[in-house]
């Protein structure tokens, strides 16, 4: 039992640490105009973004029948290595500003670094793809995610976003169950899709079995899994908030971040709750409970910090 709360206390620390640098990378993203849709008050766009969800799906179930992995794994891991590249070029530049105001240096030195980051995480992934390893880099990924996605969205379609997302989390975990059939595939190949701690000393990603086998033969499983979306779906919401509620005039001065971290907090109560699921040994749907926490912490922070406006940040 002890061993159980500590992973989860462990997964809550690794959750906690992909928010706050996709909050922290926010204001970067933004000024760099990272911003991935035209329109971020369009509400068909969560939709579009959701049908993109389901097509990706779709060809990655279909790689695992066909038994393409391989390809799957390289297009994956490709796709992880621009993001990293992304990221830290963006932390470099925000570090070596503090040092030199010199632009052509710092746009040079944090490109290289970033390439050289970016790349040796990439090769490590490839070649040793330990539990560790896999962690470092999707907490990195999760945020950048969500960070994107928040300051593309408006408030009315992340909360589009939210409900589409976790209504479809739990069909495929409990009706379909092709969540678990994608689980299964990407812990066989070690992507770093997920994150992933140990439940008992000497575990190691390397060696792990079949996900689908151990829930067919109630095995004791001695790893916690989370996929990354389930970190930075319920993410996007606080991030959004903290970009779009930024003009707006409230009891506080900073009451778009306050309203941010309650978003979080809500989103770790409903994290709490699933926990307790997860720790019965059966799969459970992450979105509904983690969704469903960041919301209500949205809504009540933002009755809150903003009484007596009623729109919620809903820009109609």
């Amino acid at each position: 039992m002890e061993r159980n709360i500590s992973s989860v206390a462990a997964m809550a620390g690794l959750m906690v640490i992909a928010q706050a640098i996709a909050l922290l990378m926010a204001i970067p993203f933004i000024e760099a105009e990272l911003q991935v849709f035209e329109d971020p008050e369009d509400v068909a766009t969560p939709v579009w973004y959701f049908l993109l969800i389901i097509i990706v799906t779709a060809v990655i179930l279909l790689m695992v029948k066909l038994r393409r992995r391989n390809i799957l794994k390289h297009v994956i891991l490709f796709a992880f290595g621009l993001t990293l590249l992304m990221v830290f070029d963006i932390l470099f530049i925000l570090a070596l500003s503090q040092i030199t105001s010199d632009i052509p240096v710092i746009s040079w030195v944090s490109l290289i670094s970033a390439l050289v980051v970016a790349a040796g995480l990439t090769f490590l992934l490839y070649r040793y793809p330990e539990w560790y390893v896999v962690d470092f880099v999707g907490v990195f990924v999760a945020a950048a995610v969500a960070s994107i996605l928040g300051i593309s969205l408006a408030i009315l379609p992340v909360f589009v976003l939210l409900i589409i997302m976790a209504v479809y989390d739990a069909i495929s975990v409990y009706k379909t169950k092709h969540m678990i059939t994608l689980a299964d595939a990407v812990t066989m190949e070690r992507l770093p899709v997920l994150l992933v701690v140990p439940t008992s000393k000497g575990y190691s990603f390397l060696k792990q079995k079949s996900l689908k086998e151990q829930i067919k033969k109630k095995e004791k499983r001695d790893a916690v899994f989370m996929g990354l979306g389930d970190i930075s779906i319920p993410t996007v919401l606080a991030v959004s908030a903290f970009a779009y509620l930024s003009g707006k005039d409230g009891l506080f001065t900073f009451s778009h971040v306050l309203v941010a971290i309650v978003t979080l907090v809500g989103c770790m109560i409903g994290f709490i709750i699933l926990m307790r699921f997860v720790m019965k040994g059966n799969p459970q749907a992450g979105l509904p409970l983690l969704n469903g926490g960041a919301i209500a912490g949205y809504l009540l922070s933002y009755l809150m910090f903003f009484p007596g406006d009623f729109t919620f940040g809903f820009i109609l």
